[in-house]
């Protein structure tokens, strides 16, 4: 039973990730008195699972990879040794002191209420809150914003729950590398963590229904395969997993591929096979607010739900779950709201980086979306062993790619797979942003020698 004299707030934000974080501070900034509600630490996924942590073990394992390499630029150096638990504890360091500045940011406003608990409606514009340390506080407000994000989707194998597998961030609080690390998956996750371990020492093997980073044009998808085979990683594809089981302190994982049953053993196994939406503990059907068939809560685009007052942002409204988008839709919804503003998700430039090493880069249409939508469109493409700074970096997989409108010479999308590939289709992005045709960047003078230099070469192979 809902109490009859809730508190009354300004504004409820229900979770601390790139989106609510922010807005809370912006909301508190303007006046409002808020209720910000935090079930686990500061920062939400990007902080303290995500982001963070893993690019920061990302960096250790290429620092190994490098050290191994040292010969190939005339450097000696002696055995390479990993030791997992210092770059465990270099992890837990930044998250650890990022998780609270960002406390920090949040308590410095007094008109802002931090709550730790689990929040869920019991009824339109009201929450009630399990508080982490006993109790309950229920709240009620006008102006409700959640920001829950997704968590790691558990697929439906025979035997799995009976196995100690490892998720996404389990898999970083090991302290010894593993044996062998079978990862089911062969999306952005499983790859990131398969190069790092295989790095750090592991035998690794990476098994996928279909083959790996299928959101990627084919040949994108080819020369990572080739990138991560070269470095000793066993892809196994078409494979659906149709068993797992426990043998001998280690994991046994059983599949179909190519119409044949496989066995695969190893030490670890590693689930990495997409997320859902942490939308179900909120009892949202109370509040009356809708979600689709993945359990994300539908909003329009200005991040508003169904139900007037209530906004959501970030990965549980089921948008490319990256940091960037999740912050965007806090701006959006900080202009609408404390400035009258009409700001939108469309028209925005998606774009993201895949953290292995080489870096994929990726802004706007790929090739096969260009298809798909019947544009009539050229494609530009360019191997890193042509880019002057990768030579001379000797870093040259991987290759340049980008795709254009025929007609209007708009630049359509582009995939940088390279050395710096993130850094590098941040240029197409801006350019991208301005409007600018492809011809721009082929005539422009950009400093030599760098990396993005290249976009000159890139876009001379459309003449």
């Amino acid at each position: 039973m809902t109490p009859t004299n809730p508190e009354r707030m300004d504004a409820i934000i229900i979770g601390t990730g790139q989106g609510g974080k922010p807005l809370a501070g912006a909301l508190a900034e303007a006046g409002w008195n808020c209720a910000v509600i935090e079930r686990d630490r500061i920062g939400g996924t990007c902080v303290i699972r995500g982001c963070t942590p893993t690019k920061t073990m990302v960096a250790s394992a290429r620092i190994a990879h490098l050290a191994r390499r040292a010969s190939d630029y005339g450097i000696g150096t002696g055995e390479v040794t990993v030791d997992l638990s210092t770059v465990r504890k270099r992890k837990r360091d930044i998250v650890d002191a990022w998780s609270a500045g960002s406390r920090k940011g949040l308590e410095r406003h007094p008109t802002l209420d931090l709550i730790l608990g689990t929040a869920r409606f019991t009824a339109p514009g009201t929450v009630e809150v399990d508080l982490n340390d006993g109790g309950v506080r229920t709240l009620t407000s006008d102006h409700i914003f959640i920001n829950v994000g997704a968590r790691n989707r558990i697929p439906d194998i025979a035997g799995l729950e009976a196995v100690d597998f490892l998720d996404s961030t389990s898999i970083m609080e090991l302290d010894s590398v593993p044996g062998h690390l079978i990862v089911l998956g062969g999306g952005f996750i499983g790859l990131e963590f398969g190069q790092m371990f295989r790095r750090f020492g592991a035998e690794v093997t990476v098994v996928d229904h279909s083959g790996i980073a299928g959101r990627e044009d084919s040949d994108i998808s080819e020369a990572i395969e080739k990138i991560l085979r070269g470095e000793g990683i066993e892809i196994v594809y078409p494979a659906v997993p149709h068993t797992v089981a426990s043998i001998n302190g280690g994991v046994e994982v059983t599949v179909e591929s190519g119409g044949q049953e496989r066995v695969l053993r190893g030490s670890h196994l590693l689930v990495a096979v997409g997320i859902v939406p942490n939308s179900d503990t909120l009892n949202l059907s109370s509040a009356g607010i809708a979600v689709g068939e993945r359990g994300e809560i539908l909003v329009d685009d200005r991040c508003q739900t169904n139900v007037p007052g209530v906004w959501a942002l970030g990965d549980v409204t089921g948008a490319p779950p990256f940091t960037h988008t999740a912050y965007d839709d806090y701006r959006i919804i900080a202009n609408n709201v404390l400035e009258g503003g009409d700001a939108s998700r469309n028209g925005r430039i998606l774009s993201y980086a895949v953290f292995i090493d080489p870096q994929l880069g990726r802004v706007g249409l790929s090739e096969r979306d260009a298809e798909a939508a019947g544009l009539n469109y050229r494609v530009a493409k360019l191997p890193m062993s042509r880019v002057a700074r990768a030579i001379e970096m000797d870093e040259t997989r991987g290759f340049m790619k980008a795709v254009v409108d025929a007609d209007t010479d708009e630049i359509l999308g582009a995939a940088i797979l390279g050395i710096e590939g993130g850094e590098v289709v941040t240029v197409l992005q801006v350019a991208m942003m301005g409007g600018l045709p492809w011809t721009a960047l082929r005539d422009a003078m950009i400093a030599h020698p760098t990396l993005s230099e290249s976009l000159n070469n890139l876009f001379m192979t459309l003449k």
